[in-house]
């Protein structure tokens, strides 16, 4: 920062300290304003103009210096004053001082700042060229957040001045007519009962209505120009449509017909989605066979011969299949027509905010649901095209087990799958391209599951990227460069790519609407999951942020009482506990924060752990290892994060879960009864020693004291 910006914040400083010292804030209260109300009147009444300049002077000063008592002086605008003359001389003042605070925060600070927020300042500046007025002028006209914040974080933006001059004039208009006409029945209050007044009491509630009845025209505003050159139909066939009938749909749709809505649902696959046909469901069927085939390999850790059980492939692929099959009626078109919902299996177009195309025929409705789920994503990866390569989506067709499998991926998917082939007897090796397996996780998980993994004789590349497949004869290769830049050529049979997953959000009339992506391709949605279409929402992998069955299904409830009564009663969307499971083994399951986000995130926090491997049961089960890792609030008992990595983790967790809900702290869970011996008593453990890592020393000396002193040796 140059001099001339350090003598400027100095005097500005001063200027603010030197109100804040003399308490000059006194005076800026209604009990000063009416002891001062006789005085100030004469003085308006002997030099009008004098008097008159001097106050907007002030109130400029007042704003640009961002020093409390701006709403004060508005009030005594319109006690002194009256309306029109106040509210003329306030509204050009305001705006002004709120120019110059924005302009002087522009030139001391904006450089500093963009120096090491550049990244992020430019995503803002792009949002600030295409709406930055308007977002501006709803900031102004309801006022959420302060105006002198505003005025400050504007400044770090691109926004002209002269743009934020104008929208700050015009957006503060209204709320500064009501705060100058309340000031105008102050003035007239003669007595405490004066208070009671129809006149006052009016102005007070404008004051606390404002804000509502603000809101509700920006909403407005919004809703006309996002549906300008649409037409609203008079009436309408359904309440909701929903599109895509996997876990996200099924609750949306079932909750609608639930509280008697006509409700159509429609599905272009197959009811149940990717969880029951692709994803959750067979993955845990292929994992738990895989399970029986590696426990009779190690037999004589249980008192056996250890046994090589031949791998019927086809049998197994067969009993996944007949899983997906028992599960199926669970969400078929007959269970969800005879509990109310209309279902259409079909091609769901939408073609304007009120209309789905289906099946030939085009349906009105009040509110849409766009439930697509996502798909496997597929890099770049040149010759990738020469293979039938593999994904989660045609896995499943697999009849020959594959003898050397390439898994790319060390993510949930990805780990899974490497351990359920590893086991069932293929030859895998894993590429992933970060430093670690299931990345999100702490690195000591993370070194876990792969320590366990090539135990059982995976080979796991981390650090390596896939750059391309090459074929060799009837050999098919896969050349892997590691972080050194040194290649490695990994010969397959078949390639299993499990990088992650793409929304599905193109194709069925999005982009033909103009409904707004995130820059990763989910749809964009606020708190309420409304996209910037008011009644078009959208949940579960298709707007993420979170690709979870169950977090599909959690988002279905808002999104549905939203759509359905958001007109009397609007709920934001909770995502403050997410639990969620890697089904390998050992299983990995988090809830809330682990070590590597909260040092992200600069939050204190104390770390209590628990080996698996003194657990009883783990141990008479022959499962002893593993991990309980507890973060709790620095010097509190309450839980902000917990990591599990043992044998059915992903049932362990639900009580830190609860706990974390409910705002459990661990002291209750050390002081509930877990039945013995169980592997859930690890959960007790593990607060029993963030107990011993915050036992009060002092009270113990007291108490050594104490019983010494019983004993008669003082």
């Amino acid at each position: 920062m140059t001099l001339s910006r350090w003598i400027v914040l100095i005097l500005v400083l001063s200027l603010v300290g030197g109100f804040v010292y003399f308490d000059l804030g006194a005076y800026l209260t209604l009990e000063s304003i009416k002891a001062e109300q006789q005085r100030l009147t004469e003085l308006l009444e002997a030099n009008p103009w004098q008097f008159g300049v001097g106050f907007f002077v002030i109130y400029v000063a007042v704003t640009a210096l961002s020093i409390p008592g701006a709403a004060a002086m508005t009030l005594v605008a319109g006690a002194i004053f009256g309306f029109g003359w106040g509210l003329l001389l306030v509204s050009f003042a305001s705006s002004i001082g709120a120019t110059l605070a924005m302009v002087l925060a522009r030139w001391l600070f904006k450089e500093q700042v963009e120096q090491r927020f550049r990244k992020q300042l430019e995503t803002i500046n792009r949002g600030i060229e295409k709406e930055g007025a308007f977002y501006l002028f709803t900031l102004r006209l309801v006022p959420i957040f302060p105006f002198f914040a505003i005025n400050l974080a504007m400044a770090l933006t691109r926004m002209p001045v002269l743009v934020f001059y104008v929208v700050s004039q015009v957006g503060m208009l209204a709320g500064t007519a009501v705060y100058v006409n309340a000031g105008t029945q102050l003035a007239q209050l003669e007595e405490l009962g004066g208070i009671l007044s129809p006149e006052l009491l009016g102005s007070f509630v404008l004051l606390g209505v404002f804000p509502l009845l603000a809101k509700w025209f920006v909403d407005w505003v919004k809703a006309q120009r996002v549906y300008r050159g649409y037409s609203k139909p008079s009436s309408f066939d359904r309440d909701m449509v929903v599109i895509g009938a996997g876990s996200g749909g099924l609750v949306a749709a079932l909750i609608a017909a639930t509280v008697k809505a006509k409700v159509t649902l429609i599905e272009k696959n197959r009811m149940g989605g990717d969880c029951l046909n692709t994803g959750c469901v067979p993955s845990k069927a292929l994992i738990r066979s895989a399970r029986h085939a590696y426990d009779n390999r190690r037999g004589s850790e249980l008192g056996f011969a250890d046994q090589e059980l031949p791998v019927d492939f086809r049998n197994i692929m067969a009993r996944v299949q007949r899983a997906i099959a028992e599960i199926e009626p669970h969400d078929s078109v007959e269970r969800y027509e005879g509990l109310g919902v209309d279902v259409e299996e079909g091609f769901g177009e939408i073609v304007s905010p009120w209309h789905v195309k289906v099946n030939g025929k085009t349906l009105s409705t009040r509110n849409i649901v766009i439930a697509t789920g996502a798909e496997p994503f597929v890099p770049p990866i040149k010759g990738i095209e020469q293979v039938e390569y593999l994904t989660s989506d045609n896995l499943w067709q697999l009849e020959d087990r594959p003898e050397r499998l390439v898994v790319l991926g060390g993510g949930p998917i990805g780990t899974e799958l490497t351990q359920a082939f590893s086991r069932l007897g293929s030859q895998v090796t894993q590429v992933e391209l970060l430093p670690n397996i299931i990345p999100r996780e702490d690195e000591e998980f993370s070194t876990m599951v792969q320590m366990q993994l090539e135990l059982e004789g995976v080979t796991v590349l981390t650090g390596h990227r896939a750059e391309e497949v090459l074929l060799e004869g009837s050999e098919s290769k896969l050349k892997v460069v590691d972080d050194s830049g040194a290649e490695k050529l990994v010969p397959f049979d078949r390639l299993l790519v499990a990088v992650g997953r793409r929304a599905n959000t193109s194709g069925f009339g999005l982009e033909t609407l103009g409904v707004e992506l995130n820059p990763n391709g989910t749809v964009a949605v606020d708190d309420y999951l409304r996209t910037n279409f008011p009644n078009i929402f959208a949940i579960g992998d298709a707007a993420g942020p979170y690709q979870f069955t169950h977090t599909a299904s959690h988002m279905a409830w808002y999104a549905s009482v939203n759509a359905l009564f958001g007109m009397f009663r609007k709920f934001k969307v909770d995502y403050r506990v997410i639990p969620w499971a890697t089904f390998c083994s050992p299983e990995v399951a988090r809830v809330g924060l682990n070590e590597m986000e909260a040092k992200e995130q600069g939050i204190e926090y104390d770390v209590a752990t628990y080996d698996v491997a003194d657990l009883d049961r783990a141990i008479a089960d022959e499962d002893a290892h593993g991990l309980v890792k507890v973060l709790t609030e620095k010097g509190k008992d309450k839980v902000i994060g917990v990591t599990i990595a043992a044998e059915h983790a992903g049932d362990l967790i639900s009580e830190y879960v609860l706990a974390m809900k409910h705002g459990i702290g661990l002291n209750k869970i050390l002081g509930t009864i877990h039945i013995y011996p169980t592997m859930a008593e690890m959960n007790k453990f593990a607060a029993s020693e963030w107990r011993k890592n915050h036992k009060p020393e002092w009270a113990l000396d007291i108490a050594e004291k104490f019983h010494s002193w019983r004993r008669g040796r003082a």
